[in-house]
């Protein structure tokens, strides 16, 4: 399977991230198919840079986004927000004493 996710880049705790189509198999790091873009969250506003074209083209074939990647493309409206999951669950009763 195709995934789009985040790949960490920058010095130690100064992150970075590129916008990456890779193989759900490799590693966060390593091996990827195509760039599409690149997000910095350190500046003030964040720095979102996404080629929708390329990535409307991967969304297309079915390259999966991960949830990071689909609420940073939503932002943009590259995509649909995913809908909110239900809770399995059971909500929290007092404690009987």
């Amino acid at each position: 399977m195709v995934k789009i996710r985040l790949r960490r880049m920058g010095a130690k705790k100064q992150p970075t991230y590129r916008f990456v189509v890779a193989d759900s198999h490799s590693p966060r790091d390593g091996r990827f198919i195509e760039i599409l873009g690149h997000y910095n969250p350190r500046t003030e506003p964040k720095t979102l840079v996404v080629d929708e074209g390329k990535a409307k083209e991967w969304l297309a074939k079915g390259a999966q986004p991960t949830p990071t990647v689909r609420r940073l493309l939503a932002e943009r409206g590259i995509v649909e927000r995913a809908p909110l999951r239900a809770t399995k669950r059971a909500p929290k009763a007092g404690k009987a004493r």
